[in-house]
């Protein structure tokens, strides 16, 4: 009697829906794993833009060397001369650059840490390698340092995680207050009206602790506000719609696109050329990627190369209010007839 009690209690505290929802945490904490280790457990250049300023005799050679390096590490384009270079690195065509001196054995490497130390600091130590292989030496100058407060490019990185945390938390609130899915449209805009608020809110917040309190962040904090206005209500319109369709495990699958895939994926802790294929190449539809490439662009490189990254994020907060608004209007029809 007392075995069937215990079994029964069991039975009681751990429904079938229950079981599913740890199962599905279990699923996500393995899958947090796998994507964070795979991403990041083994980097490695791979097809880095990369500029070369030469003779004209000598550039086409090496070009051709550069393409052939094992692992192909390098994606080298000749460049007339180190004013293009630089350009090209401010405007984030290119990665780094090495200027050959035909008249000397010690040639210069401009690189960017702006965009990530660590991606500055691979690319440097290849090129030495190369070229003590060539019985030469290489000067290293930071064209676009970090900033004194931002050793290692990662400010915006973790800025920017902390506003797709307050996107998709945001809207986590509100399902927990007043139910996952909204009972009609009305209600479907008053969550999205909020969210905007939040938006503003935590984008301004942002901005000013990562730019005038902290100094960590240079480049404009109105720019940094509206891109973390952005961010923050693309994550949560995004939590609202998965939320509107598929109730709180709308919530899991956020978590899924935007912490397990998304983060490792963003370019953050490395740099997208130092990315496995799979990380590389999903990292600049999520949010996390596109909104660390702009931040990164804020801050040190003019606002250049936004253009893409900003239509992503416009992208998922116009998805995410229209599907959360045609969701309601899904669930309204079915409750009243």
């Amino acid at each position: 009697m007392p075995h069937s009690s215990f079994l029964a209690e069991v039975r009681d505290a751990v429904t079938p829906r229950a079981t599913l929802l740890i199962v599905g945490v279990i699923a996500l904490q393995l899958l947090f794993i796998a994507s964070y280790v795979g991403a990041l457990h083994d980097p490695k250049p791979k097809d880095v833009p990369f500029g070369l300023v030469a003779p004209q005799a000598a550039a086409a050679q090496a070009v051709t060397r550069l393409e052939r390096l094992p692992g192909s590490p390098l994606d080298p384009r000749a460049l007339p001369d180190e004013a293009t270079a630089r350009t090209q690195l401010t405007q984030r065509d290119i990665d780094a650059a090495l200027i050959i001196d035909p008249r000397g054995r010690t040639d210069t490497l401009l690189v960017a840490s702006g965009s990530g130390r660590v991606l500055s600091t691979t690319l440097t130590a290849l090129v030495t390698t190369l070229e003590k292989s060539e019985r030469r030496t290489i000067r290293t100058i930071d064209v676009i340092p970090s900033a004194s407060h931002d050793p290692n490019g990662l400010s915006s990185f973790y800025l920017v995680i902390g506003w797709c945390v307050g996107g998709y938390l945001g809207a986590a609130a509100l399902a927990i207050s007043a139910g996952a899915k909204p009972s009609n449209p009305t209600r479907a805009a008053i969550r999205l009206a909020v969210m905007a608020l939040v938006a503003i809110a935590g984008g301004l917040g942002g901005a000013l602790i990562t730019g005038p309190i902290l100094d960590a962040l240079p480049g404009s904090t109105a720019a940094l506000w509206g891109l973390g206005t952005l961010i923050i209500f693309a994550v949560g319109a995004a939590t609202l719609a998965l939320q509107g369709v598929f109730g709180t495990i709308g919530i899991g699958l956020v978590i899924l696109l935007v912490v397990i895939l998304g983060n490792p994926s963003a370019g953050g802790a490395l740099p997208p050329p130092l990315l496995p294929p799979f990380w590389k190449a999903i990292g600049p539809a999520l949010p996390p990627g596109a909104g660390t490439w702009s931040a990164r662009s804020i801050a040190y490189f003019d606002n250049n190369a936004m253009t893409g990254p900003l239509l992503v994020l416009a992208a998922w907060a116009a998805a995410g209010t229209a599907i959360t608004m045609a969701a309601a209007r899904v669930r309204k029809r079915t409750n009243t007839t």
